[in-house]
């Protein structure tokens, strides 16, 4: 079948709705923090606590809230999280108060990471296994362009910085949860999963050791994300003498990296074997972002711009490797009936990433500098290497199962 960027049917729908929730969370996330800080009163320091209590219901959404998709159905699970996900974005214009803007931030933390959960449970239920990760290279390449484009409406409001320019992007971020929900109710039902027999667990995925192992290594693998989001800008300002402009230009080269060339990387990517050399290649490339940035510490302006241009090359390719690897290793032994509660542990490791991977790089990368460098690209080098062997283990595991049926707990 001929691959275009425009899909049709489901994966049209699934597309356009992450087009849309990408909008309105690349406005929000632009100006969200000013918004806090500057119009609602709350000190940095209160904002981060806030956001850090919202984090935990983010970190242990994923599991239940997958369940419940299994159980009920992901797409009317996945609508209706979407929903209430921008019900509580809504729900921080009507209040200053700091308690209710902790309730609120936890409850949209909740909401949107199970969302994501019952989201992940839909897509290959609507989708062949042909289409499954080519249809998620282009979700992520939607989402990359529809934050960029999101974040240009917030550098809107914050030109004009006024409550009510924020609040409208608040505004367009609610409204962006509610068209995805409806968009994706549009989409084929999928099939609840079937009743437990008995002496089965009810959160089977909790007890799946190699899954979790593979997930653990996929979280592992994730820290590449803090690197530009981050790292990059303070790792140019203290650590070298090149222009405080270039993060702007390499996030900016990032994001048309990933659009451009997302969906051509990830075609080769079909099957497990591709999908475990995707995770060693990862491991190699992300080795070499980190020697490369631990190379430009101290250099000069136009050697260490050309360092971390490589740099930052690398850990392009190494990220959108690690993704289409991701994708297919995450769903293909996973349990067809239980890919809501297994991708809701799967997609921890972004939410927990996102918790303490800032804290712990700077740490490591800022204040260490060099040596940090180079353990963080030998701890890339060997999840990019330990994804076969975890691969084959869960492998076997599944063939065990299909024999026996359901598997006693496995204990690591």
């Amino acid at each position: 079948m001929k691959a275009s960027f425009v899909e049709e049917g489901p994966a049209r729908t699934l597309v356009l709705g992450t087009l849309a929730n990408s909008l309105g969370n690349g406005a929000f996330l632009t100006c969200s923090a000013l918004y806090f800080v500057r119009i609602a009163g709350f000190s940095p320091g209160r904002l981060g606590l806030g956001l850090s209590i919202a984090g935990v219901a983010g970190l242990f959404a994923g599991v239940p809230l997958g369940h419940l998709a299994d159980r009920r159905g992901p797409r009317g699970t996945s609508a209706a999280l979407l929903i209430l996900a921008g019900l509580a974005t809504a729900a921080y214009l009507t209040t200053d108060s700091y308690p209710a803007f902790v309730t609120i931030a936890f409850l949209y933390a909740l909401f949107e990471r199970g969302a994501h959960a019952a989201r992940q449970a839909l897509i290959p239920g609507v989708l062949s296994g042909e289409s499954l990760v080519r249809v998620r290279a282009k979700i992520r390449v939607v989402t990359n362009a529809g934050v960029s484009l999101g974040a240009a409406l917030g550098g809107l409001a914050l030109l004009w910085d006024t409550r009510a320019a924020y609040q409208l992007t608040f505004a367009v971020n609610a409204l962006s949860f509610v068209v995805c929900g409806l968009l994706f109710l549009r989409l084929p039902a999928v099939p609840r999963s079937p009743e437990r027999r008995a002496g089965e667990p009810r959160l089977a995925v909790l007890r799946d050791t190699p899954y979790a192992v593979l997930a653990l290594i996929n979280m592992v693998m994730l820290l590449h994300i803090p690197i530009l989001e981050v790292v990059l800008p303070l790792w140019i300002a203290l650590r070298t003498d090149a222009p405080h402009s270039l993060t702007a230009l390499l996030l900016l080269c990032n994001t048309l990296a990933v659009v451009a060339l997302q969906v051509p990387v990830t075609k080769r990517i079909d099957a497990l074997e591709p999908a475990v050399r995707a995770f060693r290649l990862a491991g190699v490339a992300l080795l070499g972002c980190c020697a490369a940035f631990a190379l430009s510490s101290g250099r000069g302006p136009v050697t260490a711009t050309a360092v971390l241009v490589v740099a930052a090359a690398l850990h392009v390719y190494g990220e959108m490797v690690q993704s289409a690897g991701s994708w297919l290793i995450g769903y293909e032994l996973a349990p067809a009936d239980r890919q809501g509660q297994y991708q809701g542990l799967f997609n921890t490791g972004i939410a927990a990433v996102q918790m303490f991977g800032p804290l712990s790089l700077t740490l490591l990368l800022i204040d260490w500098g060099t040596p940090g460098w180079l353990v963080l690209g030998a701890v890339f080098l060997a999840g990019g290497l330990s994804m076969a062997p975890a691969v084959r283990w869960a492998q076997s595991r599944r063939a065990g199962v299909a024999r026996t049926g359901p598997a006693p707990a496995t204990t690591a």
